[in-house]
């Protein structure tokens, strides 16, 4: 029998690997007509490529794979989780290290949530990390207002509906009451968009801080406000079974000064 497959790789995670972009971007990239490969434009994702052919993005050779990093980054509030924003809101990459690589955010946290945000240069490994089916558990603390009980939960406990949307069941622990606000410990394996804040909102109450602690078996610790750590080669590889260069760095690095950013009138 034949194995007729086509050799080599998908070229968008060809391109995702190199860690111009995120899997997804690259396809955009690719119908958009910003991609060749061995001198011909093409527009479509679906292409096997092998490491003999000559691939350009936006006219530049791509460049051969860097080994697959992952550093975690203690989040501030305030900013938000993308390269740029429209409403000219600052943004978690303009709070970073200026000699840190281009780097993409596994997952997001919202505008006033903090915390815990791991960072890649391998847009595979973001896309992987990302997927419900790899079944990592994120862990919040979260603070809302009011007085609740632990009964409270139980909707979350067995899972619930909110505008249509079914969110998982969640593990739900009433940590204590202070003085007119709780604090909670709230676990999930989703990242849907603002899944704690609309679930504790569907149980009348207002989270007033949210604080990522956990992503998988990832740690936010001691890690200070702006301050990114990488994680040793050996431990990502453990922990993701990426195969990764033992030659990398797994120093913190102190939060960097903010400039001052003009305010939009």
């Amino acid at each position: 029998m034949n194995d007729k497959s086509p050799k080599g790789e998908r070229i968008a995670k060809v391109i995702a690997r190199a860690g111009l972009a995120s899997r997804r971007e690259a396809e955009r990239m690719i119908m958009a007509g910003r991609v060749s490969v061995n001198g011909k434009v093409i527009d479509r994702a679906a292409l096997n490529v092998t490491d003999q052919d000559r691939i350009r993005v936006d006219g530049r050779d791509l460049a051969a794979p860097e080994p697959s990093r992952l550093w975690l980054y203690h989040k501030p509030g305030g900013l938000v989780t993308t390269t740029r924003d429209e409403q000219g809101r600052p943004t978690i990459f303009d709070d970073l290290p200026t000699d840190l690589p281009r780097v993409m955010s596994i997952g997001r946290l919202d505008l006033n949530s903090e915390g815990l945000l791991l960072l890649t240069n391998d847009g595979a490994l973001k896309r992987r990390l990302e997927l419900p089916s790899t079944g990592w558990l994120r862990k919040y603390r979260v603070r809302v207002k009011g007085r609740p009980s632990d009964d409270t939960f139980e909707p979350l406990r067995r899972g619930l509906t909110v505008d249509n949307e079914t969110f998982q069941p969640m593990s739900v622990t009433l940590d204590r009451q202070q003085g007119a606000n709780a604090w909670i410990t709230v676990g999930l394996r989703e990242g849907r968009n603002r899944e704690v804040r609309r679930a504790m909102a569907d149980l009348g109450l207002e989270v007033n801080r949210l604080i990522r602690i956990s992503y998988g078996p990832f740690q936010l610790g001691q890690l200070r406000p702006g301050a990114v750590e990488e994680i040793r080669p050996r431990i990502l590889r453990d922990q993701t079974g990426t195969s990764v260069d033992e030659t990398g760095s797994g120093a913190a690095r102190p939060p960097k000064p903010r400039p001052k950013r003009s305010r939009r009138r």
